[in-house]
């Protein structure tokens, strides 16, 4: 039920992820435009872009993390016997959950910062910019927990303890099948 719930958001993510870049792209080309051909342009075009691309990258990362999609190497991981390979595929979950706790502890103080800052152009508050971070880490921890779970009881196939891919030619998400089960 949580692969499925997780496989849901990321599809939505992949869509608000697509539309956050169109917007960009018309931004950014339309303000080029507007200044090389009427020599004007959109005064909102440059801080809205560079907000977008906040959100997408960190929108972005949640899915690449559900899909296996980040890099990584397994020159050491590979050699290990099952259960070295377990242990150090626990270890990194452990890692990564305080990692994302970092994370969203240090998104939050900067929004307790910026809540009553407003940004130049947009007049939006700047904790919208720094909420990405703490979207980020809850989304995140929500996928590694479900994995950590899934090792935890085992139901950890051999090639899925090693987290990167040697070939883009192999499926991308360990978890895909998962949500017809």
């Amino acid at each position: 039920m949580l692969t499925r719930f997780i496989n849901g958001y990321c599809r939505l993510l992949d869509w608000v992820v697509a539309a956050m870049l169109a917007i960009m792209v018309v931004l950014v080309f339309g303000n080029v435009v507007l200044r090389y051909a009427f020599n004007t342009g959109i005064s909102l075009s440059e801080e809205l872009s560079r907000w977008l691309f906040v959100w997408t990258t960190f929108l972005g990362a949640v899915v690449a993390l559900n899909e296996r999609r980040h890099l990584g190497t397994d020159f050491v991981v590979a050699t290990l016997p099952r259960l070295g390979k377990k242990l150090c595929l626990g270890i990194s979950y452990v890692l990564m959950l305080y990692a994302c706790w970092l994370m969203f502890s240090g998104a939050l103080a900067q929004v307790r910062i910026n809540m009553d800052t407003t940004s130049a152009v947009m007049e939006a508050p700047v904790a919208w910019f720094y909420a990405s971070g703490m979207v980020f880490s809850v989304l995140a921890s929500l996928i590694i927990l479900r994995d950590l779970i899934r090792l935890l009881s085992s139901k950890v196939s051999d090639a899925e303890l090693i987290m990167i891919q040697e070939s883009e030619d192999l499926p991308s998400s360990p978890h895909a099948g998962e949500a017809a089960r």
